[in-house]
């Protein structure tokens, strides 16, 4: 399995999606237990929510799943939200935190090594290099992260999570005004609630990659799951949800290639 799929397009904009791939080599998955074989947090449906809402922006997805190794996670280990509680690099807890992996069968170091190599460098390579090849062409390149979740995780976030969720690590990964414009959009979706920067302030993709100084802006979208799905097994998409917000997210994305022609060098 090719860890990466991409689909190169003309815009300034790159679609990134590190949470919906579903394959788990049968080494690692046989290592995992009941909890840990439902892939419960998996990021349903978010290639079908955006299919064809931007047809000309590139789309970079990961194939494999994040129990596998998280994409969206700092290389290093380190943690995106130093003294809240969330997952790592190689999950072994999944949202609630309840263990993933059968007594013992955790990954080691060396095996977590592994992993990076064969999944999270590739994933990242191709990230890095669909970037250049946007910004050469246009003189700027716009990441938008692709991203949603359970709108209740009560290990994660308290209560319920707004339905928009905009992460630019408080202002540092992009233009201001691409964070306005879709500040603005987000607030005026009626029968949506929306927050920037609140719990979710953007992963380790958005805040390693937006280099506004250099060209590159990075905008980190959370949607809540029950925006677009049912948010309990067997995960159905609901396209009578979906077909109301997506309008929302496409608008979104057409205003932040237009504001590309104003923001570029």
């Amino acid at each position: 399995m090719d860890p990466v799929e991409i689909i190169k397009g003309s815009s300034p904009l790159i679609l990134a999606m590190p949470h919906t791939g579903t394959f788990v080599p049968e080494e690692i998955f046989e290592n995992l237990n009941d909890v840990g074989r439902t892939l419960e947090d998996t990021d349903w449906h978010i290639d079908r929510l955006y299919a064809e809402l931007l047809p000309s922006a590139t789309q970079v997805r990961a194939m494999f799943h994040r129990y596998v190794i998280d994409p969206n996670r700092d290389p290093s280990g380190q943690s995106l939200y130093p003294g809240q509680n969330t997952t790592g690099l190689c999950p072994t807890v999944d949202f609630e935190d309840e263990p993933l992996y059968k007594t013992g069968r955790e990954p080691d170091a060396d095996e977590i090594e592994r992993r990076k190599l064969q999944y999270h460098a590739p994933y990242h390579a191709a990230l890095a290099a669909e970037i250049e090849r946007v910004k050469a062409q246009h003189g700027i390149a716009i990441l938008y992260d692709c991203h949603s979740i359970q709108s209740r995780k009560p290990f994660l976030f308290d209560g319920k999570l707004p339905d928009l969720n905009i992460g630019t690590n408080g202002g540092a990964t992009c233009d201001a005004r691409l964070q306005t414009a879709a500040a603005d959009i987000c607030a005026r979706a009626d029968g949506y609630s929306a927050v920037v920067n609140g719990r979710f302030k953007g992963g380790w993709t958005t805040r390693h990659y937006g280099q506004p100084d250099d060209g590159v802006h990075a905008v980190q979208m959370e949607l809540t799951q029950s925006s677009y799905m049912d948010e309990n097994a067997p995960w159905t998409y609901r396209p009578d949800k979906a077909e109301r917000i997506r309008p929302h997210l496409k608008k979104i994305l057409e205003t932040l290639e237009q504001l590309a022609k104003e923001i570029r060098p």
